[in-house]
């Protein structure tokens, strides 16, 4: 069943990860800028400061502060995606991979904002109180009833992508994984921690969710910028040498070395960008969703909030892990684990050949020794649980648009039981259902925006004419 699952899936996940895809998403992001004016470029200053105020003035709309909004928002969006995504993005499409990452991030910052001010524009709330929003419903309350079904189909693969992909199996297998690599613990001993800890958060609803994020997502990515940035610093001679190596490896072919196959440049545009989209969620109607709760004071105010964690997440914390991949450099005892004659010690890690989260484990190990391995694993663990976190928020609201608010309690059980079961599974197929499932999203999600992109522009010039914190 696996193999045929596979076999429909992988030519599947290379179309919509393809040329089409690639071009939707960055396009979209482009045209919502010119017809914005580059507004998050120029309105940087004032997001920030309704995050602030957001603490002061809020509306009676809504479950959760703007600030835990965020947060939740930025907990699904670091994860895996930026150690183990931004390792696997170099080891195929080279450093230039990098650079199309930081490309996909400033655009996406655009996208993000005009799906949550659609979001919270055209939000619910449910019998029993819930406040609900995303690409279903913009779709829903915002175009005719020809487009339906693109409402119900971003629902479906919303709950696909959060239990069986990247919100709950693949981030308890990450966890367990590196647990038992840098501490030896059981796989089975993190399942069942995890199902645990999971029961507990979950069991509160978005309230509770968002009060952990509130909490937990702030310490931890200061805590790993932190660990990065004494690394780069430790390393400052090499960082003006790696940032020139991104830049211009982004618009010429990566030669092979090493254990480096070599990388075209549309091979670098299509790592960097599917990568970074996996890491940001820009243009996947996900963050949306956990926004669509804020108490913000407008749909605008929460739509600038929201556009900042694209630049959290991209811009920042892949830009560490990035930079730190590309310089470290293969040890003698690396290049005799390897056992690979094209693998010298001194070569650049990046090109050994080894791949995802192994290298990014590999590059803090071979810059900082044991303590290396426990900070990435720690890091990578909080990441990666705080994302299923997020995620379940997500699927939670696919599940009640597509059944009703009785479905909450029966699904937090069950995404709580798949998530832990995920840490003793082998999940290359799951890896390959998220894959597929984000991308499956994304097109009805970015199709919605810019069939409501007139109105949109229209609603933006109106509002921020309104508030005096921000440039028309």
């Amino acid at each position: 069943m696996e193999e045929l699952l596979t076999s429909i899936l992988t030519p599947l996940n290379n179309f919509v990860w393809g040329p089409v895809m690639l071009v939707l998403l960055v396009g979209t992001g482009v045209y919502l800028n010119i017809g914005l004016k580059l507004y998050p470029f120029r309105n940087w200053f004032a997001a920030y400061k309704c995050l602030w105020d957001g603490r002061k003035h809020q509306s009676d709309h809504g479950e959760i502060s703007p600030w835990n909004a965020l947060m939740t928002a930025i907990a699904a969006d670091i994860g895996t995606g930026n150690i183990v995504g931004v390792a696997t993005a170099i080891a195929i499409g080279g450093p230039g991979a990098l650079f199309w990452m930081w490309v996909t991030g400033m655009v996406g910052m655009m996208t993000k904002f005009c799906e949550v001010m659609l979001a919270v524009k055209y939000r619910e709330k449910t019998e029993a109180g819930n406040w609900v929003g995303g690409c279903m419903y913009f779709i829903k309350n915002g175009l005719s009833k020809k487009w339906h079904w693109m409402a119900t189909m971003f629902a479906i693969f919303g709950m696909t992508a959060a239990c069986l992909g990247i919100g709950g199996m693949v981030q308890a297998n990450a966890i367990a994984t590196n647990i038992n690599t840098t501490f030896g613990v059981s796989n089975w001993v993190t399942c069942a921690v995890l199902l645990v800890l999971a029961g507990i958060v979950l069991v509160g609803g978005v309230k509770r969710i968002g009060a952990v994020a509130g909490k937990l997502v702030p310490a931890m990515a200061i805590f790993y910028v932190l660990f990065c940035l004494f690394i780069i610093c430790t390393h400052i001679e090499q960082v003006p040498g790696v940032f020139v190596w991104v830049v211009t490896d982004a618009f010429t072919p990566t030669a092979a070395t090493g254990g480096f196959a070599g990388a075209s440049i549309m091979l670098a545009i299509r790592m960097g960008v599917a990568r970074g989209i996996f890491s940001n969620e820009a243009g996947l109607g996900t963050a949306p969703m956990a926004h669509a709760a804020s108490t913000a004071e407008s749909p605008l105010v929460q739509a600038s909030i929201g556009m900042l964690d694209v630049f959290i997440d991209t811009i920042i914390v892949c830009s560490m892990t990035g930079f730190v991949i590309l310089i470290a450099t293969v040890t003698p005892e690396v290049a005799a684990e390897l056992d690979n004659p094209a693998v010298h010690a001194g070569d650049p890690l990046w090109c050994s050949g080894v791949s995802g989260g192994k290298l990014s484990a590999l590059a803090f190990s071979t810059l900082l020794g044991q303590v290396g391995a426990w900070g990435v694993t720690i890091a990578l663990s909080l990441f990666a649980f705080t994302t299923s976190m997020g995620w379940c928020v997500y699927g939670e609201r696919c599940a009640i648009y597509l059944f009703g608010d009785w479905i909450m309690k029966p699904y937090r059980v069950i995404f709580s039981v798949v998530m832990a079961a995920g840490a003793v599974m082998t999940l290359d197929l799951a890896w390959l259902i998220a894959d597929t499932a984000n991308a499956l999203m994304a097109i009805p999600n970015l199709i919605g925006i810019l069939l409501l992109s007139p109105m949109l522009f229209k609603y933006v010039r109106e509002e921020t004419a309104k508030d005096p914190r921000f440039k028309v």
